[in-house]
């Protein structure tokens, strides 16, 4: 028997989350839905049951500024992939889901129909974004790309305005090696120190700004 595959749909609105899951179980087969309201829980479910064959993530979660929730999830995901799912569609946010390595951009306002045909190209390998998605963040993409998922999240983090030292708490690690990422991040994006790193990264935690 072939197994499951299996959908993490990450969204805090009760009709958008069980409409995706029933119009998925419909047309797609042999496919196991989890649920959940938080990047909290969809990191705890990541971790506690494996990484998903697909995330559907919800942009705006209570517990995420911009993309740092992306950065936290796609951590526990590793490389399957993550596709961004939000009410706003503008080219700007777009642009900037592309940028940090989102396999999809999915919008709310779409029938449920085209949703889960989107959901089935991303299962199958595929990417799914709108046609002016590219813009003046792929040079950004490009340069993201060459980054580890820690060194991502240690990156989210610095913007969040975290110091050294709560950086290393909350990702258990030592001060030592955060400095270490901060150098490697520093490099790879083209800056040279934290305020150059904030400013450049703004954009991705608040893509308002784009628009």
């Amino acid at each position: 028997m072939v197994a499951a595959r299996r959908l993490l749909v990450a969204d805090d609105h009760p009709l958008i989350s069980n409409g995706i899951q029933l119009a998925v179980h419909a047309r797609i087969p042999n496919i196991a839905i989890d649920t959940t309201t938080t990047i909290a829980g969809a990191r705890a479910l990541i971790a506690g049951r494996g990484r998903y064959d697909l995330v559907l993530l919800d942009f705006r979660l209570p517990d995420a500024q911009g993309f740092s929730g992306f950065f936290e999830v796609q951590h526990e995901q590793g490389d399957r992939p993550i596709a961004i799912i939000s009410a706003r569609d503008d080219a700007a946010l777009i642009a900037a889901a592309r940028a940090v390595g989102a396999a999809g951009f999915l919008s709310k306002a779409e029938a449920l129909d085209a949703l889960v045909a989107a959901v089935g190209l991303l299962l199958d390998g595929g990417t799914v974004f709108p046609p002016a998605a590219s813009g003046p963040l792929d040079d950004l993409q490009a340069r993201l790309a060459t980054l580890s998922a820690a060194q991502r999240r240690v990156l989210a983090a610095l913007v969040e305005g975290r110091l050294n030292k709560q950086i290393a708490g909350d990702l258990s690690i030592t001060e030592a090696t955060v400095k270490a990422h901060l150098t490697a991040i520093f490099r790879k994006i083209g800056v040279q120190n934290r305020l150059q790193a904030i400013l450049t990264m703004q954009p991705l935690l608040d893509p308002l700004r784009l628009s």
